[in-house]
């Protein structure tokens, strides 16, 4: 048993990565192929929840130095608990995304190495959230960018292919300015290593490279969270992306950003974080605003909510820059629900695509057809008032926290403003349902007796009520990762002490 819980920070990448491989040889039958993904995704799971279990209970990160190399030599994994919650909140939205599949009638689900990259995917994810090394984050953000380019680009949809250039030559600019502040970190203070760089940093913080290397990651986690005015790919690239991959990319993969600011500012960056998050703030006001403008006169569904999460990230990334407990908290808390609520969204758009005449989100082919899709709208609905923050529901709990952090952090020129932008949501979101489910239909449009299936987005939904309804998991969950990350002590003593 000790040896288990030594190693259970291992589990939720290693499994994916080792079914992948699996799934490579189960060819003949998609069933088979889809059941056994499904079944490594929700292994995988259960690893993440019992190390945040794990994590929460003991109020310790749980730490392993790679191959037996010690401190700061080897490879750290840590699931600390900002990092466990992330993993747990990723390998949700990914099992949702292959339920989406048993029911999706995309092409692209059918192809043999559909679902060894989506477990590529997963594997990536779950690296990235819990690596203790810089270089191995690039790592894992690399296999991300593989796998999702792959995927986009045997979309269904005839602007895939440009999609995945777009986010390939995006991504390749980012893993470039990601190499070159690793090169100027190490240069500067010989080690990769997250607690040993932090102890080094923090003892020498005027090293001649350091201010490019919190540039050049700070541009890095712009471009990897589409934030403003890195943000132009992303309306593309989730639009032609299969469904089930574009919730994925516009849920969770954006949160390695997310993760990445909330690293710089409380751990790598502490005396830098000051004019960092002032970025943050000023970055996220524009984001709110631009992203709610551009999901507002948006000709697609799909497009719309990739706007909308350029809108949502925007709210996060406030609340990193207010940098106190509760926004933080807040923070973490939204990004959370907002993983479920956008991949709920974007899997009904799939869902409404794939049962219009011509499969498409477009608004001139979709207006109308709700009308034959009322399941569907009940749950779009449920889902437009979590994204418009309204209770029941998960996305009240987050703004409501948010707000409420803004105003004990004393910020209210910005509170203000993505107070009032917050109205571009409900536009936006109003503008879809009734585009699509109060219309008449055009005469003579009819649905596709047969399309995707609910399961999945109905799944999700019911989840975002239940984190409306019972928030206070989630709540000391985030609430325990704030005080953990405004304590960078904590995170080092952590990782020396294991590396004995």
């Amino acid at each position: 048993m000790d040896f288990f819980a030594d190693n259970l920070v291992l589990l939720p990448i290693m499994t994916p990565l080792v079914g992948a491989m699996m799934a490579l040889v189960i060819r003949r039958s998609r069933r088979a192929r889809v059941y056994w993904s499904l079944g490594v995704m929700l292994l995988s799971l259960a690893f993440s929840l019992m190390l945040l279990w794990q994590v929460t209970e003991s109020g310790a990160a749980v730490v392993l130095q790679v191959g037996g190399w010690g401190f700061p030599y080897g490879i750290s994994l840590v699931g600390d608990p900002l990092s466990a919650l992330f993993a747990v909140m990723a390998q949700l939205v990914l099992s949702a995304g292959l339920i989406y599949t048993l029911g999706s009638k995309d092409a692209v689900i059918t192809y043999p190495p559909f679902y060894p990259l989506f477990l590529l995917l997963a594997t990536g994810l779950a690296g990235a959230f819990l690596t203790g090394d810089l270089f191995n984050l690039f790592v894992f953000a690399e296999l991300l960018v593989i796998s999702g380019t792959t995927l986009t680009a045997a979309s269904d949809d005839r602007f895939g292919t440009e999609a995945a250039y777009k986010y390939f030559y995006m991504s390749l600019l980012a893993s470039t300015f990601m190499l070159l502040a690793i090169g100027s970190l190490y240069v500067s203070y010989g080690t990769l290593n997250l607690a040993d760089l932090a102890a080094r940093i923090a003892g020498r913080p005027d090293g001649i490279l350091l201010a490019p290397a919190v540039a050049l990651l700070l541009a890095t986690f712009m471009i990897k969270s589409a934030v403003f005015p890195f943000h132009f790919w992303q309306p593309d690239f989730h639009a032609a992306a299969p469904t089930a991959v574009s919730a994925m990319l516009s849920s969770v993969v954006v949160k390695v950003g997310v993760y990445g600011f909330l690293r710089m500012t409380t751990l790598l960056f502490v005396a830098h974080a000051p004019l960092i998050r002032e970025i943050l703030i000023v970055l996220g006001v524009i984001g709110v605003v631009f992203g709610g403008l551009s999901a507002t006169g948006a000709h697609n569904v799909k497009r719309m909510l990739a706007y909308s999460t350029l809108a949502q990230v925007g709210f996060i990334l406030v609340g990193i820059g207010w940098g106190t407990a509760p926004a933080i908290a807040a923070a973490i808390v939204f990004s959370f629900n907002h993983s479920l609520i956008k991949a709920a969204m974007l899997m009904l758009a799939g869902y409404v695509a794939s049962r219009a005449p011509v499969k498409s989100a477009a608004f001139d082919v979709v207006t109308g057809i709700g009308r034959y899709l009322p399941s569907a709208g009940f749950l779009f609905f449920l889902g437009g008032l979590a994204l418009m923050g309204i209770p029941p529901t998960n996305g009240f709990i987050s703004k409501m926290l948010l707000f409420r952090s803004g105003i004990d952090a004393e910020g209210y020129v910005p509170l203000l403003i993505i107070g009032l932008a917050s109205i571009l949501t409900l536009v936006y979101v109003i503008r879809a349902f009734q585009l699509i489910w109060w219309h008449a239909p055009r005469e003579g449009m009819k649905a596709k007796p047969d399309g995707d299936r609910l399961l999945a987005p109905g799944l999700l939904i019911g989840l975002v009520l239940l984190l409306g309804l019972w928030a206070e998991p989630l709540v000391h969950a985030a609430s325990a990762a704030a005080v953990w990350l405004l304590d960078p002590a904590l995170y080092l003593a952590a990782v020396a002490g294991a590396g004995g």
